[in-house]
């Protein structure tokens, strides 16, 4: 664990500001670190838009979760928001489901956003800052079918298959490692770069990541398009920030937090195989063509971007994490099954 400073020893109860505090990841990092009796600050965009949601998803009082209103292209708020904090976990960053009209729309606040969470965490006296960035930044850029990586990998952000949200992400994380080895001092820094995040939703105001399982789900592809992803539990990956926020001697690591990698179709497979039949009436049960996925990208800029990830394969090396920290995943199984029943109970998704 960090050691004392201005909360004490070792096993005392440490001040975390955690950014984004309502995204999919950042609650499921306060959830987990409120649980372990921790302190923690949160930044949102619109503090009186957000503040009666979050209060009522973490029942604690006002002493033990803070609530900050802080915006990635502007000073205000943040001083106040790091002020008395042992560590950050910086979450917040731009992401959609749809192709901006411009890559800058993207790379900008990222970047420039997490430069400025550094800034003021570095003048507050913070010891130890874990962005959370994309295994985006490390696996992407690359013209084979199938190849495994590691955290020595960096994405290519010149390769013309890279897409605006993989760019943000490199560059971003790129720019922090940057801006500590000139400015950081003593600060730590540290990088968990997530796969697609699976798991329980808490709201219908669920994350981008977790589209693909509701669109496997509603009938919205009936076909599984030959694309897939590294598959990480939404817990497992809190769980890896708070191992990164705590554990020592950790200065300029980085660590994938991935689960094996599946192809949509696979996803289906499980859904069908382990819920109920009224709920899988919609689950694709064939892969879609290439040449007909390609045709309807010709109506549908959305798939354009995907067009070049048809049938490739990325194995995501996650031994770095398992030894370094000793931290594990749950089956992929229960991760895919958590999270289609969340989207039903909360009706995302209509049987």
């Amino acid at each position: 664990m960090l050691d004392g400073g201005a909360h004490g020893g070792p096993d005392m109860p440490k001040t975390i500001l955690v950014t984004g505090g309502t995204g999919y990841i950042a609650g499921e990092i306060i959830d987990q670190l409120l649980e372990a009796g921790h302190v923690v600050h949160t930044t949102v965009r619109d503090r009186r838009k957000s503040e009666d949601g979050l209060r009522d998803r973490f029942d604690v009082g006002a002493a033990k979760f803070k609530i900050f209103q802080a915006d990635l292209m502007d000073d205000a708020g943040w001083a106040e928001a790091n002020a008395d904090c042992d560590a950050v976990a910086h979450v917040a960053s731009p992401i959609s489901t749809r192709t901006p009209r411009h890559e800058d729309e993207m790379i900008v606040p990222a970047r420039e956003g997490t430069i400025r969470a550094l800034r003021f965490a570095k003048q507050a006296g913070v010891r130890r800052f874990v962005q959370t960035s994309s295994v985006a930044a490390i696996a992407y850029g690359r013209d084979e079918k199938s190849y495994r990586v590691d955290e020595s990998a960096w994405t290519d952000i010149t390769h013309p298959d890279v897409t605006p949200y993989a760019k943000s992400k490199t560059i971003a994380e790129r720019a922090a490692r940057d801006w500590m080895f000139a400015n950081g001092g003593t600060m730590e820094f540290v990088s968990v770069n997530p796969a697609l995040v699976l798991g329980p939703i808490e709201t219908p105001d669920f994350s981008p990541s977790v589209v693909a399982m509701k669109q496997v789900l509603d009938g919205s592809m009936p076909m599984a398009p030959d694309l897939g992803f590294g598959v990480v539990d939404l817990r497992d990956c809190a769980d890896l920030h708070v191992r990164c926020l705590m554990e020592p001697g950790l200065a300029n690591e980085r660590f994938i937090a991935s689960g094996r990698f599946m192809k949509l179709i696979e996803i289906a497979d499980v859904l069908r195989a382990r819920l109920p039949a009224e709920h899988t009436k919609k689950v694709p049960k064939r892969v879609m063509p290439n040449w007909m996925v390609k045709a309807i990208a010709l109506v549908n800029p959305g798939l354009r971007s995907i067009m070049n990830e048809l049938g490739k394969t990325r194995d995501l090396d996650t031994s770095h994490a398992r030894d370094e920290l000793g931290w594990e995943t749950r089956p992929v199984e229960e991760t895919i099954v958590d999270c289609a029943q969340s989207l039903i109970s909360h009706g995302v998704v209509k049987l």
